[in-house]
């Protein structure tokens, strides 16, 4: 563990001295990420110009929801959509090989390998979103609120990256399919929104099928100081089970894969 620790810490350094080359660029990135958020917030407004509840949530309470969602998305964008789009090129253009070649693990290779750091950007707006609903609220989270809300958050990171793994892995058999992002993102999107105005059988896959209920809202009520600890082991049981899916498959397409020489 410590020696991927170290390795992830030189991926971090090379990226950072790699951006580090485009500063210019992050007055625009900071202005696209203010303006993403702007409409978000503004779609809110007006849901709740029609109603007082969405979804059994209040204002307030959907604010922190799209606080927990954008910081979620920062973090996806910070490290995961950078490295999948690449695994297909690797996989389609033959230069998986040399990332077999290499004297580390493969998925963590092709998981972390490149990272895009303005756009912790959305994180600190995701933060700030959260702390300004909150005040809002006039609610003080308790210690153990934010304990919960620090694992429950950890848990859903795992189960995205693990769905968006099981996902991409699939790219093995079918390497033109390069919409498989599409895919995930649409299903990453139901989250933004409480899971309670979803009807029928939407809701049911959504909770049941795809555990999108846990990953927004099971931190969102942690940090309302709603959590359930059942539903805070829940995701990590998810979580784990998830990574677990994803690792074998992993592991499975490895031997089906043949090499761009053979």
């Amino acid at each position: 563990m410590r020696r991927y620790w170290r390795i992830f810490r030189e991926f971090f350094r090379t990226c950072l001295v790699e951006e580090l080359e485009y500063r210019s660029e992050f007055v625009g990135n900071l202005l696209s990420s203010l303006f993403g958020i702007g409409i978000a917030i503004l779609t809110i407004h007006i849901f709740f110009y029609q109603t007082n509840k969405l979804g059994g949530w209040v204002y307030e309470d959907v604010l922190l929801l799209l606080g927990v969602f954008n910081t979620l998305q920062g973090l996806i964008d910070f490290a995961l959509r950078p490295n999948m789009s690449r695994l297909l090129q690797h996989i389609r253009k033959g230069t998986f090989d040399y990332v077999l070649t290499k004297p580390i693990d493969s998925m963590f290779y092709v998981s972390f390998r490149h990272l895009v750091f303005w756009r912790l950007i959305d994180v600190l707006l995701g933060i700030a979103l959260v702390l300004y609903a909150l005040v809002q609220k006039q609610y003080i989270p308790s210690l153990a609120d934010v304990l919960i809300f620090c694992v429950t958050i950890c848990s859903s990171f795992i189960i995205i990256y693990s769905l968006w793994m099981l996902l991409m892995t699939t790219a093995f058999w079918v390497i033109r399919m390069d919409d498989l992002s599409f895919v995930f993102n649409s299903f990453f999107e139901t989250t933004r929104f409480p899971i309670g105005m979803y009807r029928g059988w939407l809701r049911i896959a959504l909770t049941y099928v795809l555990p999108a209920a846990f990953i927004t809202s099971t931190p969102a009520l942690a940090l309302l100081g709603k959590w359930d600890i059942t539903a805070a082991a829940a995701s990590i049981l998810i979580a784990g089970v998830f990574l677990w899916l994803s690792r074998r498959f992993w592991r499975y397409a490895l031997r089906s894969y043949t090499s761009a020489s053979s």
